[in-house]
């Protein structure tokens, strides 16, 4: 049990929180030896994020340097890609390479860790090109590659 003290106007007010509950308020990128919910959940916290999936599935091709990535994903701006990288970084399931030379050049891989979710993005990308509809417009390389992946 944990009891904090806080103070509102003219007033303070005493909390007794249980510890369960505390572990359940921390973010999902902190939790991670320790999941307050099932492994669906554990493994989503993983994915969690608009562009980490799509982030894994263009690494399963192989390394990518940051402005490779960024081109493949047009429509995410520098700042996510570069927490969202970072988050994939700390989960254990890509690796940076900074390279020392100038200009700067790092690059970005799957571990071994990340390597064992490839049937799930998989899966993923699978339901996506048989339940979603995309426009003509859309078929760019992202999805020509995505095309290639289900079909090997």
């Amino acid at each position: 049990m944990r009891i904090t003290l806080r103070q509102r106007k003219n007033a303070q007010i005493l909390y007794v929180v249980p510890k369960r509950i505390l572990s359940m308020s921390l973010p999902r990128a902190k939790l991670v030896k320790n999941f307050p919910g099932c492994p669906v959940e554990a493994t989503l916290s993983f994915l969690d994020g608009k562009w980490k999936g799509v982030i894994l599935f263009h690494l399963m091709q192989g390394t990518l340097r940051f402005n490779e990535l960024r081109r493949k994903l047009p429509a995410v701006t520098q700042r996510m890609l570069t927490k969202q990288l970072r988050e994939l970084e700390e989960s254990g399931l890509v690796s940076r390479t900074v390279y020392p030379v100038v200009p700067p050049r790092v690059e970005y891989k799957m571990t071994p860790l990340g390597t064992t979710l490839k049937p799930v993005i998989l899966a993923l990308a699978a339901w996506g090109e048989e339940h979603v509809f995309c426009s003509p417009e859309a078929a760019s390389e992202g999805f020509e590659a995505c095309a290639t992946a289900l079909q090997s």
